[in-house]
């Protein structure tokens, strides 16, 4: 998720592994890189300078050729604390790719004629969004895909806990807080969108949207280590490697795994891997989650300069330009202790790479010039 959530939790001196208990470790060592390939290769090398210029205790990456073939990677410590490796293609938490998710159901219920894209936010939450400036009567389901609704976004505003939320508070934390502009005037990335987008999907469907999200996405392209956690639910089930925070720079690194996600929800609350995320974005580019004509609307794009030049969002997506000519679409994600990158060019090759910490401008930079190496070569 673009802003991180620490960014809130930074702030408050009382969040401290020996106040929640969580095991503090040192600095980052130089280990051996582990990699699946057979020898190192520019995705290799650019995982190993994730790890070794940039300080990230691991970094895993996942390659998927048009012969639908993959390759994974790894390079760094997967547990800090036990010095175990980093298991390939291993589990992570993928913050806001929830968010491609979460449009895709949208979109199916779009054609199934059950949501319509340019109706208003209170033709299925009556009364609900209201605030400083804010109508859901004026606002647009398309809107909340694209990000151009002008809604406040909550994990810029409140100082968030490691601790479960419920969507509604979410949603209550964004409505404290004036409109950051009229809706369809600007674009500005907002989580708050996207909680309203899975509560319209819980209203039309009457389910949950993690059901939904599994139903509808996960059972049907056999994503087998693809969850929704339950709420509660802090763990990361398959083979993993740790997620980590540093508060200050030079501080000890916290292993912040287990901490509850449900701050992101529909924005950003899901785990995967990379080669289920290549397997995902591969599957909606090539039409096999929407009908053409919801694919279309989602790949009609609006500039979004701030997520890097040349970026552009569409509903639930994103492309970017690549170095080798043309773009790729994906999303990408930051949760607590992890960032992801990646997606799939037009002509069928996908490459996603993780990390297990949110890194700074330098290294994010780094991490997608490693996704850039992988779908260009």
């Amino acid at each position: 998720m673009r802003k991180q959530i620490w960014q809130g939790l930074g702030r408050r001196a009382a969040v401290t592994a020996a106040v929640l208990g969580m095991m503090t470790v040192g600095g980052v060592p130089a280990p051996p890189a582990v990699a699946a390939a057979s020898r190192p290769d520019s995705v290799q090398r650019g995982l190993e300078a994730l790890v070794h210029a940039d300080g990230l205790p691991a970094a895993l990456a996942s390659v998927t050729g048009r012969d639908g073939r993959t390759r994974s990677y790894t390079a760094g410590v997967g547990d800090l604390a036990t010095g175990a490796g980093v298991p390939v293609d291993g589990q992570v938490r993928i913050g806001s790719n929830t968010k491609t998710f979460t449009a895709v159901v949208v979109l199916q219920l779009v054609g199934e004629g059950k949501v319509r894209l340019d109706a208003p936010v209170d033709t299925y939450l009556p009364g609900l969004v209201r605030g400083k400036r804010i109508d859901g009567r004026r606002i647009t389901v398309r809107q909340l895909l694209q990000h151009t609704s002008g809604l406040p976004n909550y994990s810029d505003k409140a100082e968030l806990q490691p601790r479960y939320y419920a969507p509604r508070d979410l949603l209550d934390i964004a409505l404290r807080y004036k409109a950051d502009f009229a809706p369809g005037k600007k674009w500005a990335y907002s989580n708050t969108n996207y909680v309203l987008a899975g509560l319209i999907v819980e209203k039309v469907t009457g389910r949950a949207l993690a059901a939904e999200v599994d139903r509808r996405i996960v059972q049907r392209l056999g994503l087998r280590h693809t969850s929704f956690p339950a709420p509660g639910d802090v763990t990361l089930r398959e083979p993993h490697p740790h997620g980590y925070y540093r508060e200050s720079e030079g501080g000890p690194l916290v292993d912040v795994t287990e901490w509850d996600p449900s701050w992101g929800w529909a924005a950003g609350q899901m785990i995967s891997t990379n080669s289920d995320l290549d397997r995902f974005f591969t599957a909606l580019l090539a039409g096999r989650l929407l009908p053409a004509a919801q694919l279309a609307q989602m790949r009609t794009t609006v500039p979004a300069e701030d997520l890097g030049p040349g970026a552009r969002y569409g509903l639930g997506i994103v492309s970017r330009p690549l170095s080798c000519g043309g773009v790729y679409w994906g999303h990408g994600g930051s949760m607590t202790g992890y960032e992801t990158r990646g997606g799939v060019t037009e002509k069928g090759r996908a490459a996603d790479v993780a990390v297990t910490m949110q890194p700074g401008k330098a290294a994010k930079r780094r991490l997608e010039r490693v996704v850039d190496t992988s779908l260009c070569r």
